[in-house]
C-alpha cells in the first residue's frame, strides 16, 4: 500500500523557520522525483520544490529560492523541505507527492500524494 505521509506543519511568526518532512512507504523511493506543493485558500494548487531520485537535482519556485531547501535520505525514505525566512504569504497547506522518473512541476505529472500539512505564519 502506497503512502505519502507529510509531518511538521505549525504556527510561526513572520521570519520563522520550519522543517517539514514527508515519510513514503509502498513504492521504491530511489527512482522517483518528489515535489512540494502548497495551496492556500482560494488558491490553486502550486509548485514549491522538487528533488530528483539522486538528490544532485533541485528545482525551486521563484518564491522558494535562496529561502527553501529541498532535500532527500532514500534510506529512510523521507523527503525535507527546510523552509526559512518564512512570510504570511507562505501560509498553506503544503503536500508532499512523488513521481516516477521525470522531473516535472506541474501537479498532475504526480501520481502519489499526501494529504498535506498546515503551515500558518502570523504578521
Amino acid at each position: 500500500q502506497v503512502q505519502v505521509v507529510e509531518s511538521g506543519g505549525d504556527l510561526v511568526q513572520h521570519g520563522g523557520s520550519l522543517t517539514l518532512s514527508c515519510v513514503t512507504s509502498g513504492f521504491t523511493l530511489d527512482y522517483h522525483t518528489i515535489g512540494w506543493f502548497r495551496q492556500a485558500p482560494g488558491n490553486e494548487r502550486e509548485f514549491v520544490a522538487a528533488i530528483r531520485y539522486s538528490g544532485l537535482t533541485t528545482y525551486y519556485a521563484t518564491f522558494a529560492r535562496g529561502r527553501f531547501t529541498i532535500s532527500r535520505d532514500n534510506a529512510k525514505n523521507t523527503v525535507y523541505l527546510q523552509m526559512g525566512g518564512l512570510k504570511p504569504e507562505d501560509t498553506g497547506l503544503y503536500y508532499c507527492a512523488a513521481q516516477d522518473g521525470g522531473a516535472s512541476m506541474k501537479a498532475e505529472n504526480y501520481e502519489y500524494w499526501g494529504q498535506g500539512t498546515q503551515v500558518t505564519v502570523s504578521s
